[in-house]
């Protein structure tokens, strides 16, 4: 296969894990109004386990396997810290803006990347990352307690992006579903530890809410997985982009939120900064 088909079908399994992850946090964002942060996290870990058993059961005995298991646990780390950020973010700001933050991540990957894959990173990189944040600057305009929460959003995006770039490093020997596997073994027992004191019992629509991110989630993180597996962090990253538009529509659909002038410059400016990244010729990893 040639780096730019690569690339192509790295990008369609990002772009449709990012569908995934807006009809996610909608359905998070929701919830969140009846249930806490604590519940949401543990039960999308919980459900999310559940729903790749099937798959753990009809795959080879030795899918777990694994001499990287210190790896797996960082990336569970990072993507546990930057799941609790987000979700708490989901419930105190708009979903357009949250997606928006959201999509400094692949801004982030590249300096992320340079540092421990050892990617080149080049002078338009580091000019597009200048560009991003600038726009997120923007977004983050000082307005009392939902400034605080869009910094919360921000705290995600950082560790998702070591989490992202773990992946990739995990994934130059590890399959897609011990990746995901290891992720919701670990993010499960985390994530029970704050239920000892924050346990509430979900009602029935609650339960088929927590369903519905578990299986959102969890296919989300399959399709994400196979995308970083397919093109380097760097080159694909972009494409994460894609939860922007999708998260606006689904924030004006349930909620009738628009973006204000600062969310719209700003993600103009983001936008912008992802585009000169695409255009960047990026060095591959050197495994």
């Amino acid at each position: 296969m040639t780096n730019s088909q690569s690339i192509v079908r790295g990008a369609f399994f990002i772009i449709a894990s990012e569908l995934s992850f807006a009809l996610s946090a909608a359905i998070i964002k929701l919830v969140s109004t009846s249930l806490p942060n604590e519940s949401i996290v543990f039960f999308r870990n919980l459900f999310g386990l559940m729903i790749l058993t099937p798959l753990l059961l009809r795959s080879s005995p030795k899918i777990l396997q694994t001499n990287r298991l210190n790896i797996h646990l960082i990336r569970s780390g990072f993507g546990m810290g930057a799941m609790y950020c987000f979700f708490y973010a989901l419930a105190h700001i708009s979903l357009g803006d949250s997606m928006l933050i959201k999509s400094t991540i692949p801004l982030i990957i590249p300096f992320i990347s340079a540092l421990w894959l050892k990617e080149n990173i080049s002078q338009r990189v580091i000019i597009a990352g200048i560009l991003g944040f600038v726009g997120v600057f923007l977004i983050l305009e000082p307005n009392g307690d939902t400034n605080w929460a869009s910094l919360v959003a921000l705290a995600s995006s950082l560790m998702a992006a070591m989490a992202f770039v773990t992946v990739r490093k995990l994934s130059a020997t590890e399959p897609a579903l011990r990746i995901v596997s290891y992720f919701a073994i670990f993010g499960l027992a985390i994530s029970a530890i704050p239920m000892i004191w924050h346990w509430q019992t979900p009602t029935i629509s609650q339960y088929f809410m927590l369903i519905g991110i578990g299986l959102s989630t969890t296919v989300g993180q399959l399709l994400l997985t196979r995308g970083y597996q397919n093109a380097p962090a760097s080159s694909v990253g972009i494409f994460t982009y894609t939860s922007v538009p999708f998260g606006t529509f689904l924030g004006w659909l349930f909620w009738k939120e628009l973006l204000d002038k600062n969310s719209f410059f700003g993600a103009i400016l983001i936008v912008l900064a992802g585009i000169i990244i695409l255009r960047t010729k990026i060095t591959p990893i050197r495994e």
